[in-house]
């Protein structure tokens, strides 16, 4: 029987990793030579370590991980980065590598990750994007995000061409609709052959 693997917990989420994928090369034209920061819960956001993992796979690619130092990226995503020889350096101010980036993956302080309210309460706004720190990017830098957000990423920063996210998730479902075509083995409609 076909399974999708949509997760586990706190390590991986392949299908969110195909739709970021599909999201970076389709705005850029490719999934090499660049500079990646991922912002925020880098320690139980498993959509980060499913993303570095894939891109570890591509030519030149460089890490920025943003977080404070309780959320950063576990030891073994270190230990990835570190064996495939991909440059990376851990921050704590957005602002300071901002103008770097060549693609900015957020992600939200997961409060069901804690273990106790008050460390949530003091992480949770750490890192908010608004538009002051937007304009410090560069002017075709996509902000990917895997959703839901909590206030990480103020509204009005949707209106900002920059901001892929909702095209992130358009991409999301035409990826699980793919890999469910895939698994029952239904032809796609325009070309009569299977997906895979």
């Amino acid at each position: 029987i076909p399974v999708i693997n949509a997760g586990d917990g706190g390590h991986n989420h392949p299908t969110q990793t195909l739709t970021d994928l599909l999201t970076i090369k389709t705005l850029t034209g490719h999934l090499d030579n660049m500079t990646v920061g991922m912002c925020g819960d880098l320690k139980f956001g498993r959509t980060v370590h499913s993303l570095i993992n894939a891109l570890l796979r591509y030519e030149n690619i460089s890490f920025v991980l943003i977080s404070p130092p309780e959320l950063r990226v576990p030891e073994y995503i270190r230990e990835n980065l570190t064996k495939a020889g991909a440059p990376f350096k851990e921050v704590t101010k957005l602002e300071d590598v901002m103008s770097d980036l060549d693609i900015l993956y957020m992600t939200r302080v997961q409060k069901e990750r804690f273990f106790n309210e008050e460390d949530y309460v003091r992480l949770k706004d750490t890192y908010i994007l608004n538009r002051e720190k937007l304009n410090l990017a560069q002017p075709d830098m996509p902000v990917l995000h895997p959703l839901p957000r909590v206030d990480e990423i103020v509204s009005d920063v949707d209106q900002d061409p920059r901001a892929a996210y909702f095209d992130q998730v358009q991409n999301g479902k035409y990826i699980r609709m793919a890999l469910i075509m895939a698994l029952l083995e239904i032809p796609d409609p325009l070309t009569g052959r299977t997906v895979l």
